[in-house]
């Protein structure tokens, strides 16, 4: 392919490659030096390709969330999958089982109830990692950093299907920080979290070998911390109006935007689009409020994405512009993660070109 970004349909998802794969090497520079392995989300991005990217670059294995998508990547050839999503129902784990007999699968825990169905289902002769989530400020889901979490590991420890590989948490009421005093505040709680379960465990003689921490905001920060041996960042990959809101980006750094084109404009308002279909209506997530609108125009900083309907986006406008009709904007979304799962394809450019065309492989793969 070669097109003109100008000649490109809209709304359309575009994928800045040379930032994202600095984006790439910075996450594994950082790795490299803090002396921990890298496990990258791909809730994300939800492509094969991106993810080899991530691998060719370092990094150890994949972090999912659902089994859909962990079956996506090894069909695309990962061999190392963490999914961090407490797996309870029959029909999930025949697909785990499934997987196991490809990749290494490792499965998240976050209970003795949840144990015994897996330690039900499997058998000590096709036994199942497992890494036990615990909370660390969020308050999804995770046992508590006390002897909760060691009531657990001493449970799992007498199980002969399940093979307790380590722990984990993921600190995602980061991204609801105020402050880089108040992230710097939660990454500490967050690696603590995961090292006080790990040390409670081993001096019961149970023995912790991975110690992972998750969290955009927070990987550079906790990981970091001595004890900590894994960082599983998602949205670092791309970036977006969140992170920048949070100081953790910069707009430059941002791969991922949208192009929508002007198709209405009024006294009061021009109209692009780019609805909820494509933008998503995601402000912020887990509480963020640094953001304004529902996306940041980079031709047009001034203007705010006031409203969204499914296939509407709304700027309000006052006074003169020289917009008009098929004007085309390209926007930051306030959370890629939402954006890149309402789209089939990423359209990857670089020096306003399009230059290839790459399936969002996962999406849609919600269970």
């Amino acid at each position: 392919m070669n097109i003109n970004l100008a000649d490109v349909d809209t709304p359309a998802l575009l994928l800045d490659i040379d930032k994202m794969e600095r984006n790439i090497e910075g996450i594994a520079s950082f790795a490299k030096e803090a002396g921990v392995a890298v496990r990258p989300h791909i809730k994300t991005h939800k492509s094969i390709e991106i993810a080899k990217r991530q691998i060719e670059s370092g990094a150890i294995g994949l972090t999912v969330a659902k089994v859909g998508e962990a079956e996506v990547m090894v069909d695309g050839g990962i061999t190392d999958i963490l999914i961090a999503y407490p797996l309870v129902a029959k029909k999930k784990l025949e697909r785990v089982r499934t997987l196991m007999k490809k990749a290494v699968i490792t499965v998240a825990i976050d209970s003795i109830e949840q144990a015994k169905i897996l330690q039900d289902f499997f058998t000590e002769k096709n036994s199942l990692n497992v890494m036990i989530k615990v909370n660390s400020g969020l308050n999804r889901v995770g046992v508590e950093p006390n002897e909760e979490v060691l009531e657990l590991a001493k449970y799992i420890d007498e199980l002969s299907a399940l093979k307790l590989t380590g722990i984990f948490t993921h600190a995602g009421h980061s991204y609801a920080a105020k402050s880089e005093i108040e992230i710097d505040k939660i990454a500490k709680e967050e690696a603590d979290a995961v090292l006080k379960s790990a040390e409670l465990c081993e001096a019961a003689g149970i023995k912790i070998t991975t110690r992972s921490i998750g969290s955009t905001p927070t990987f550079k920060k906790a990981g970091l911390v001595e004890g900590i041996t894994e960082i599983r960042p998602g949205n670092a990959v791309f970036y977006d109006m969140v992170q920048v809101g949070l100081g953790v980006a910069t707009i430059e750094q941002c791969a991922l935007t949208v192009m929508a084109s002007v198709v209405s404009k009024k006294a009061d308002r021009i109209v692009i689009d780019a609805g909820s279909k494509t933008l998503a209506l995601d402000q912020g997530a887990h509480g963020n409020a640094s953001i304004a609108g529902h996306g940041f125009v980079k031709e047009h900083s001034e203007f705010v994405i006031e409203r969204l309907s499914e296939e509407h986006g709304v700027i309000p406008i006052s006074g003169e512009t020289d917009i008009k009709l098929n004007d085309r904007l390209t926007i930051i979304p306030n959370h890629v993660c939402v954006v890149a799962n309402l789209f089939n394809h990423y359209l990857i450019h670089r020096n306003g070109k399009v230059i290839e065309r790459w399936k969002v492989d996962a999406r849609g793969r919600v269970n």
